[in-house]
């Protein structure tokens, strides 16, 4: 079965399915907001496309965190783990490097499993 695109646009797409995984590009926030605004918008992002995608943040196995400036984790972190399934956490690294130049603080970037009753599941 091929892989299921979701929000494909010309360069990428928002979402992978495939194999029972769901591969999510990076998520980012509007660039003008303060970290805790890109932190949440890009966890509800990541969260709405996992949905789309069939799965859910309880599913997720991994987590790439990418901030521009590492003096912002534990700001981060209130924010993420006000969020997180505490039942279920995945794997997570937190990386500093230059996201991108206009004003973005946080990229975040998730793999997750399928629910089993998904209709991406089915052949």
């Amino acid at each position: 079965m091929p892989p299921k695109r979701i929000s494909k646009g010309t360069r990428m797409s928002q979402a992978v399915v495939h194999g029972g995984l769901v591969w999510l590009s990076g998520q980012i926030g509007d660039p003008t907001d303060d970290l805790a605004g890109q932190t949440r918008s890009c966890l509800q992002k990541v969260e709405d496309l996992l949905q789309q995608a069939g799965s859910s943040k309880s599913h997720i196995i991994k987590m790439e965190i990418w901030l521009a400036d590492l003096r912002d984790f534990d700001a981060m972190n209130t924010i993420y783990e006000a969020w997180l399934d505490r039942e279920n956490p995945p794997a997570r690294a937190t990386c500093e490097a230059r996201v991108r130049a206009d004003g973005t603080l946080i990229e975040i970037v998730a793999t997750a499993a399928l629910v089993e009753d998904s209709i991406y599941n089915q052949d």
